[in-house]
């Protein structure tokens, strides 16, 4: 493999120059030395090449996606769809943990900007009220000016098509199922406090209970979306008798914690208390537990095809929405109520 002063001597130019060339400097340099610098990279062998294309291209073939949470489940099955998309065309995916904070993705954004990504998915669920909502719009739209495509895979207001299933559909689905096996007070545990996913399910849980004619009934509990979360919840709802007929979990690794909750007080599932969940990830179907399937990876596959297929240059603003359908699964966690 060539070395960087290989390259500025075969092109004629300072290392410095190379250098700059090569790894994107803004600094100003005529666009015939850059052709020369480039040409000589890609001859040569250096490994920086597939960037250097980028510089020239301004797009490299590299899909971006960012995720709330990188060693949540619900985000690997996105991931993969993605992933699958982007191999078979030749492209590479980076994926980017963001920790559920907006200004991180504003920083990871502006990097996928530096690697001249083709485009960037937003797979997490931001929130209700963000004061950073702004100026992630405004870096959204920069990006989309460069030629970078972005989609939402969350009803979020970025200025970009969004791919998305109705997560207040769904929670109001499972929620029906419950009432519907004769289930009266349901308590349902939460996803992060503000967070637009715990919004509409929560949302779609009270609009069924309310719509059933028992809202009177029907308990929130503070949570989030892991296993420690939905364990903490339901510890709580036991030391607060009575119980309630059912528990609905904002998705299933909270489930998962409720579960584990309820048969380590020795409390019978689906016996005394039934128990679902959201998203029909693979622990759910290892558990049985009864949830809504939604297409998680078909969110992100769609997305991928989106990008790949839109035409370079085209219009990135287009800000439709597409939603996918999503199904109930019962399994054995939940039964018709007794008495």
């Amino acid at each position: 493999m060539s070395s960087l002063v290989e390259v500025a001597r075969a092109a004629g130019v300072a290392v410095s120059t190379a250098s700059r060339v090569l790894n994107g400097s803004s600094h100003p340099i005529s666009a015939a030395t850059r052709a020369r610098v480039i040409a000589a990279a890609e001859r040569l062998g250096y490994s920086p090449s597939a960037l250097a294309r980028a510089l020239v291209s301004r797009s490299s073939r590299l899909l971006g996606v960012l995720v709330s949470d990188i060693v949540n489940p619900y985000f690997s099955v996105i991931a993969r769809g993605v992933d699958d998309v982007a191999t078979r065309a030749g492209y590479v995916t980076m994926l980017s943990n963001v920790d559920r904070r907006t200004a991180t993705e504003i920083n990871r954004l502006q990097t996928m900007r530096n690697y001249r990504a083709a485009g960037v998915i937003f797979a997490g669920s931001g929130y209700v009220d963000d004061p950073e909502a702004p100026t992630l719009v405004k870096a959204v739209r920069q990006a989309q000016e460069q030629g970078i495509h972005a989609v939402s895979l969350t009803v979020r207001d970025l200025g970009c098509p969004v791919i998305t299933a109705d997560s207040q559909a769904a929670a109001y689905d499972i929620t029906d199922h419950l009432v519907s096996l004769g289930h009266r007070r349901i308590a349902f545990i939460e996803g992060p406090p503000g967070m637009i996913a715990t919004h509409q399910r929560r949302e779609g849980f009270l609009a069924c209970m309310s719509d059933a004619d028992l809202a009177e009934t029907a308990r929130c509990i503070p949570g989030g979306f892991d296993y420690e979360a939905g364990h903490a919840a339901t510890m709580r709802l036991i030391a607060r008798p009575p119980l309630p007929d059912a528990i609905i979990a904002a998705n299933d690794e909270a489930a998962v914690g409720a579960l584990n909750a309820l048969r380590q007080a020795r409390i019978d599932v689906p016996g005394e208390i039934s128990v679902a969940g959201i998203d029909d990830l693979r622990v759910a179907q290892f558990v049985g537990l009864t949830t809504v399937s939604l297409p998680l990876y078909e969110m992100g596959a769609m997305a991928a095809r989106h990008i790949l297929d839109t035409a370079p240059g085209a219009d990135t603003g287009d800000a439709t929405t597409t939603i996918l359908s999503h199904r109930l699964i019962p399994r054995e966690t939940t039964a018709r109520r007794s008495s």
